[in-house]
């Protein structure tokens, strides 16, 4: 259920990307490419390091699919760690365009308006 959750989640922000041309589908999508794998293998790299410190485990759920790439790292956290990646890339890319559409839209309201 919580592999399902993610999926889908991924598939929105996936949707999100596609339609405004954020990282992977804008004019440079390697570059975005390269920043996920880069923020992935450092997640991945401080879960694995956590999981050696006997810091984090997994316990056992009724949610999970059960499947484990090492010991006490299942499969939905590498899902997860995409995730938070690529949505942080979604945001960092967004805001600017956000920001102007914003001051677009605030300017075309005219020259006698206030805005609040």
């Amino acid at each position: 259920m919580y592999l399902t959750a993610l999926l889908l989640l991924c598939g929105c922000y996936l949707a999100i990307d596609a339609r405004w041309r954020l990282a992977l589908f804008s004019a440079t999508p390697g570059r975005a490419l390269a920043v996920l794998a880069a923020g992935l293998a450092f997640f991945l790299a401080w879960d694995l390091t956590g999981i050696a410190a006997d810091v984090f485990w997994h316990g056992a759920d009724d949610v999970s699919v059960g499947l484990f790439l090492a010991p006490e790292l299942p499969v939905e956290e590498l899902v997860f760690l995409w995730f938070l990646c690529h949505q942080t890339l979604v945001y960092v890319e967004g805001l600017p365009r956000l920001t102007a559409w914003v001051r677009a839209r605030r300017a075309g309201r005219g020259e006698g308006a206030t805005a609040s």
